[in-house]
């Protein structure tokens, strides 16, 4: 988990040269929708209190190596996008696990889509709204192109995550009910 908030906190800095996508994406939205498969794998398999420690782990992970690796601190949005970064992560998955856990009952895919959705929605618009807010930055074209990067991501990612649904045992219900595929 907190390799991948590094890596996104990282490639965020970086915006698609590519197709005259410079004011609209960046490398970060492609890697961090990873967060919510670990979040609700984890929800699906040990329920929310886990879920929420692999949450704090990452957070405690990310930031400290965000802020060794890749923050510049002579450059205010270098400092910005890691307390984005943060701020917009830890509340982003919290929700995620209270969404997915509401959910978890329901069908499959309805906690991992529903979760993931509405975190990457305030995820996006918490981060580069603090990151990038009066910067000169471009940062409602980036978010717009960065949550519609999320979101594609974010059903792609229902792949793995049904994949891994027959691999993981559900440990927070001790009855003989299943999740309804």
């Amino acid at each position: 988990m907190g390799l991948i908030v590094v890596i996104s906190n990282y490639l965020v800095q970086f915006p698609i040269q590519q197709f005259g996508l410079a004011e609209i994406l960046t490398y970060g939205a492609f890697t961090y929708p990873i967060t919510f498969l670990i979040t609700d794998l984890a929800n699906r398999a040990y329920g929310k209190v886990v879920a929420r420690k692999v949450v704090y782990v990452g957070f405690i992970i990310g930031i400290l190596l965000t802020l060794f690796v890749s923050t510049n601190f002579s450059d205010i949005i270098s400092i910005r996008i890691a307390i984005g970064s943060g701020l917009a992560f830890f509340i982003s998955q919290n929700l995620d696990i209270k969404i997915f856990d509401y959910f978890r009952k329901k069908r499959w895919f309805v906690a991992p889509l529903t979760s993931s959705t509405l975190g990457s929605i305030v995820d996006t618009f918490l981060f580069f709204s603090i990151a990038f807010y009066s910067t000169g930055v471009p940062w409602i074209t980036l978010a717009i192109g960065d949550l519609i990067v999320k979101l594609t991501i974010t059903l792609i990612m229902l792949i793995p995550f049904r994949l891994l649904l027959n691999k993981v045992k559900d440990y927070t219900d001790n009855s003989s009910s299943k999740v309804k595929l």
